[in-house]
């Protein structure tokens, strides 16, 4: 080696020296100078700074991801990055893969950067003190919804029982993190798909500062997590299952949703408005078999669970605190069955159907909490039976019992109190003002000691969360958008307001037809109408304009054009101010007068494994003939009055004569459908199954329609639908 090269690697080890000398933390902490440029199968296992660019990488599966990040000790800065999966304008549920793959790796910082058209935007599995901050997964996978205005469809419940082998990876996330113990995600957004943050089997995490919001399924799922901090956070709008004025179902959409032997978190400060539920708590499948267990020993405080479709807090089989939460404008503010040694403190409640409802709880205290315009403020009851082979009743005291009721105001509701097959009820120091009814009782109520209070209660002792001094302030503002009749759920989720819109303010089958014409303020104008006329040439957003309908059925466009302030479109797509926006609304039902005839059937004619004696009962009488306009069933009863609940079948014929054009068949069936157009068979799903979606292209024209089902036990569900290509 020469002098000179043996010169140049001293001067190179000196310079290195106090690098090596630091600890794998702090070198984490040091200045990224490395630039790079992403490429399909990127593989990071240093720290980097990501050249500023939008890249599309498509990826295929989510062991196949656009990014994948490896080794200890590495931060990844995605300031300036856009790192795409699809084309922008592709429809969510198209999207695949997985955006960034962290696995095996620990202390891991992501920052920054957005990360859109993934099923998962980022994948940790096996990554302690993984760091996500400053980062944006908005616009990432969900499914299109199936329920409408007026009448739902089961297609759209989702269930979160299970998630030992991460069966919730198929519904997608902005973030999925899986053995992610002391990881922490801060200052980070999601919006517009269906999941924000998930977490599974994790412990002590700190998320706080993000909003996960306008989701379509959950905005922040937690399973088997513990001794976390959640604090801070948006999580408003995540809801599915809601039409205003029609059914207030939410199907399992939850803006924080806390499953099985998730215990001992903090959650403190959050929004969490607007959704199916503001929390949704479950104790887990272990515990419903054994009664062992629990989501146990969580403190709830300070949070906004308000304008819940179902429930404000649902928290059932567990134990737990709330104190000082807001829940306003619920089905109910809390449903609490099957809660035990919990305590709600100092929470107020205004204009719930009922403000707390707990069935089979036991050594609950509910003090010092404000009930205002509620229904019903306090509801606790047992049920007349149970099932004998439930393992939880089985392993458990389930009887409804022993609560302290003190130091609480009641003003104007119907009734204070309703207790009903429930022991040991101690009520006493309480206010009460413009309340109808203090006390009502049914049967079976013991030991119960009521004593009203003409005075203002006692005030109760309060607990304290101290607030991390560098969190936001994330609570709607004064006078921000608020209350159940702003949700707005469309086939691809809740609407945020930030773009124009055409909504129906009553049933689509109105005539008049009256639309609401929604989005940022500004004006619009009438650009073209088919099917009808319209009452005005333009006007303001937001506002409404009407439609008279022409002919029978419905076959209409109304397209508009929005001037006004910043739009951001539903796909993340940003218009500047004053820039003309399109926007439309389309409805198409055509007249079809179909004939139905119902029969029921048994096992000797089972329609699956006795298909020709299930032919011949359908040569039979029917029970009942009728004459309908749409096919549309949903039940968990009987599909119409007079038939069977269960083991029924139907036969519906009918005529439609389709426009010009090309067409698309939606038929939603549970169980069993056949549909014929013009003797060809179209769909074919004849077997016992859940709720299921199946289509058939169809050309303008007249055709004839045929229609066999069966309902074998259980909900039914029978919908079909024409939609234009």
């Amino acid at each position: 080696m020469t002098r000179r090269l043996a010169s140049v690697f001293l001067a190179l080890a000196l310079y290195l020296l106090p690098f090596a000398l630091l600890s794998p933390s702090a070198r984490a902490a040091l200045p990224v100078q490395s630039l790079v440029v992403l490429t399909p199968g990127t593989i990071i296992d240093h720290s980097v700074r990501v050249r500023p660019d939008t890249y599309r990488l498509p990826s295929a599966s989510l062991d196949a991801p656009a990014l994948r990040i490896r080794g200890d000790d590495v931060t990844v800065d995605l300031t300036g990055v856009t790192l795409e999966g699809a084309d922008p304008s592709a429809d969510p549920d198209t999207l695949a893969g997985v955006g960034i793959l962290v696995e095996g790796s620990a202390r891991v910082t992501v920052r920054g950067g957005a990360v859109h058209g993934f099923k998962v935007g980022l994948l940790g599995r096996r990554a302690p003190k993984l760091h996500v901050t400053g980062a944006d997964f908005s616009y990432n996978w969900k499914p299109r919804l199936w329920s409408g205005i007026e009448k739902e469809s089961l297609v759209d419940w989702l269930t979160y029982h299970h998630n030992d082998q991460d069966e919730w990876l198929r519904y997608g996330a902005a973030i999925y993190l899986a053995e992610c113990d002391d990881a922490e995600v801060d200052h980070t957004r999601a919006v517009q798909g269906q999941n924000g943050l998930m977490v599974t089997r994790s412990a002590r995490l700190a998320i706080w500062n993000n909003t996960f919001s306008w989701l379509s399924g959950v905005g922040l799922g937690l399973y088997r997590t513990t001794d976390s901090v959640i604090e801070s956070n948006k999580l408003d709008w995540d809801v599915r299952g809601y039409s205003h004025g029609f059914y207030n179902r939410g199907q399992d959409s939850a803006a924080l949703l806390m499953y099985e032997q998730s215990s001992r978190n903090t959650v403190a400060r959050n929004s969490a408005t607007h959704g199916g539920d503001g929390l949704f708590l479950w104790a887990g499948q272990s515990t419903m078999d054994t009664g062992q267990g629990g989501v146990n020993d969580n403190v709830f405080f300070g949070n906004d669970f308000s304008h819940a479709v179902a429930n404000g807090i649902e928290a059932t089989f567990s134990r737990n605190h709330f104190e000082q939460n807001r829940l306003d404008d619920c089905w109910h503010g809390v449903w609490g069955g099957y809660s035990y040694d919990s305590a709600f403190i100092g929470n107020t409640f205004s204009g719930n159907t009922d403000g707390i409802a707990i069935e089979h709880g036991q050594n609950i205290t509910i003090a010092g909490n404000r009930f205002a315009g509620d229904e019903t403020a306090i509801r606790l009851w047992a049920n007349a039976s149970q099932d004998p082979n439930w393992g939880y009743g089985k392993a458990r005291d389930t009887r409804s019992r022993d609560y302290v009721i003190t130091q609480n105001e009641f003003s104007g509701n119907k009734t204070a109190l309703n207790v009903l097959r429930t022991t040991g009820v101690r009520v006493e120091g309480n206010a009460y003002a413009n309340v109808a009814t203090p006390l009502q009782t049914g049967v079976e109520v013991h030991a119960l000691n009521f004593e009203p209070l003409s005075g203002r209660p006692a005030p109760v002792e309060a607990m304290t969360v101290p607030a991390n001094p560098h969190a936001m302030n994330a609570k709607l503002p004064d006078g921000a958008m608020r209350g159940r009749s702003t949700i707005i759920v469309d086939e691809w989720g809740p609407y945020d307001y930030r773009s124009p819109k055409l909504w129906p303010s009553g049933k689509p089958g109105d005539r008049p037809l009256k639309l609401r014409v929604l989005g940022p303020p500004g004006k619009w104008t009438l650009k073209s109408i088919r099917g009808g006329t319209a009452g005005a040439r333009a006007g303001d957003v937001p506002g409404e304009l009407t439609v008279a309908l022409t002919g029978r059925g419905r076959d209409v466009q109304v397209a508009l054009e929005y001037v006004g302030g910043e739009v951001v479109m539903p796909r993340g797509a940003v218009i500047q101010a004053g820039a003309p926006v399109a926007f439309s609304y389309t409805a198409f039902d055509p007249v079809i007068d179909w004939t139905v005839k119902y029969w029921s059937f048994d096992v000797a004619s089972d329609p699956m494994a006795a298909p020709e004696a299930f032919a011949a009962r359908l040569r039979g009488v029917p029970v009942k003939t009728e004459h309908v306009p749409h096919l549309d069933y949903l039940s968990s009863g009987a599909i119409a009055p007079g038939v069977p609940f269960d083991r029924v079948a139907l036969r519906a014929e009918g005529d439609v004569r389709l426009p010009a054009g090309s067409f698309e068949l939606t038929v939603i069936s549970d169980d069993g459908v056949r549909v014929w157009i013009d003797d060809r068979p179209a769909v074919d799903r004849w077997s016992v199954h859940e709720s299921a979606i199946d289509r058939a292209a169809v050309a303008g024209g007249p055709h004839h329609l045929r229609v066999e089902y069966f309902e074998m036990t259980g909900w039914a569900e029978l919908q079909l639908r024409f939609t234009r290509k």
